[in-house]
This record gives C-alpha cells, structure tokens and sequence, in this order.
C-alpha cells in the first residue's frame, strides 16, 4: 500500500495478494498515512514497524497499554522507527439503566456474538447474540447515563493509553440528542485534556 500511495506501478506477488502493474492514477495529493488494527502484542510490533498509527479498541485501559502500546513502542525502538501514533476507541451505550440500554444496543447486539468472524448474516448474530445472558452482552459495553460518565469513561484513553486521537463508538435511543450533547458537553472537555 505505501508503494502505491507513493506513486510507484507495482508488480507484486506476494502470499496474499498479488498485483500487475497497479498503479493510483489519482494519487493523493500528499502523504497519506497507513494506520493498522491492533489487539495484541504481535499485531501492535508489526504495525510499529509498518505503519504510521495503530487503532485499537479498548476494554481495559491497563491491558491494552501492556498488550499493545508498549510492544508498539519497544518494536518501533528496535527498528528505529518513530512511535507510532494511537487511535483509541471505546464502545459505549447511553442509557439510564439496563433495560434502556439493552433497548439501545438492539443494532449492535450482534457485534460481540460468538462466532461472528465467520457469519455471514448479521441476523444470524444478533440471534446468537440474544440467546446469550444479557448480562454477558451487557459486560462487553461501558453504559454511561450523562456526560460527566462519558468524559470518565473516555478519559483513560487519554491519561492511560495516551491516544493521539480517541473515538467515541456510542450507542443510544436519541442519537441526536447524544451527537447534540457530546459536542456540546463531552467533546470539548476531551480536547481540553
């Protein structure tokens, strides 16, 4: 991909992919940055030592930092290359209770279901997803009731993860209402820190 982006016609044959004199006729204007998922330490050196940024979910701030930030960092050390920038994000649910956001997750139920790296009908996992204790489902999203919640819920991507970029995967019955209040309320608090 770097080649591409950089203007290069590339013939390659590699173990996955291969190409015949591909080349970008619209190339981007200026550098474009390869930024790549991580989840674990294998994932996270590799894109360290190949990409620019890592994006990554996080659950538990102190896991993720151990499992993913610091490989990144010490393979970026061993290679000579710079840090790589973080993108952190978290999956949460507005709502005042569990009922209200079970009602919520209706949409989303399904992305945390067993066996959805092989499904192919997203109504398939949300039928897998809901015979599943709603708790467990319930478990795998940080449920937050105002703003104050959400600015702790978010801040240890910043304090504890050291995101260069945080995004915010919410979920709610009035989403207008939640786009209106994060960036009245929510966003500018996060920038500030």
């Amino acid at each position: 991909m770097r080649r591409l982006l950089d203007g290069e016609k590339l013939t390659f044959e590699g173990r996955y992919y291969t190409t015949d004199r591909a080349k970008l006729y619209s190339p981007p204007i200026g550098s474009v940055p390869i930024w790549m998922a991580a989840g674990g330490p294998k994932s996270a050196s590799l894109a360290a030592r190949e990409a620019q940024g890592i994006v990554t979910s996080v659950k538990d701030p102190a896991e993720t930092f151990a499992r993913v930030i610091e490989p990144a960092r010490s393979a970026a050390e061993e290679v000579g290359r710079p840090e790589p920038q973080i993108l952190a994000t978290r999956w949460s649910i507005l709502a005042q209770d569990e009922d209200e956001a079970w009602e919520a997750l209706l949409a989303w139920r399904g992305l945390r279901a067993p066996g959805r790296l092989e499904a192919v009908d997203p109504m398939d996992l949300r039928i897998r997803a809901d015979e599943l204790p709603r708790e467990e489902v319930l478990g795998r999203y940080s449920i937050v009731a105002d703003a104050d919640q959400i600015v702790e819920t978010y801040r240890p991507l910043i304090d504890r993860v050291h995101a260069d970029v945080v995004t915010l995967q919410m979920t709610s019955l009035d989403q207008e209402d939640t786009i209106r209040m994060l960036g009245d309320e929510v966003l500018p608090r996060l920038r500030a820190m």
